[in-house]
């Protein structure tokens, strides 16, 4: 499990645009990981509108953030355009991230047990250090609780 104070795990992951980006190359800036389970859900449209009518907090701060999900580069690219999303989605289709950042697993679901992405944030900061963790995230309060981290750090 991994624990704040801890290098976070690097990986590589296809963009929304198609492009290929390494967590590492992102070093000398902070970095807000958000972990959710699939694209243009209720849930996982209020998480990330959360975080795109709050922009202008995350741009001041310099924050680069990424939202990773199992879908595809296509369902990425979708959801970002009917949303207006002002920030990067990776396709991790494989579960790599998911399952270095201890969010994949079994989930239950209402009342079905099922393989999911536990709705969870990491922090890192711009030497790549993880300096907050977020399980069972609440989508309706994510981009004031992930700025109030922000804040702190």
């Amino acid at each position: 499990m991994l624990q704040e104070g801890q290098p976070a795990p690097d990986f590589e992951l296809t963009t929304d645009s198609g492009e290929r980006l390494r967590l590492s190359s992102l070093r000398g800036r902070p970095v807000v990981l958000y972990f959710y389970p699939r694209d243009d859900t209720p849930g996982c449209t209020k998480q990330a509108c959360g975080i795109r009518d709050a922009w202008g907090a995350f741009e001041e701060r310099g924050v680069v953030v990424l939202g990773v999900s199992p879908d595809g580069e296509t369902s990425h690219g979708e959801f970002k355009a009917k949303y207006g999303l002002p920030f990067t989605l990776l396709a991790d289709p494989e579960h790599e991230a998911a399952e270095a950042y201890g969010v994949w697993g079994e989930r239950t679901f209402g009342d079905v047990l099922k393989w999911g992405t536990e709705r969870s944030t990491f922090v890192i900061d711009a030497d790549g250090v993880l300096v907050s963790i977020l399980r069972q995230v609440d989508p309706g309060a994510h981009a004031a609780d992930v700025l109030a981290v922000l804040d702190r750090t």
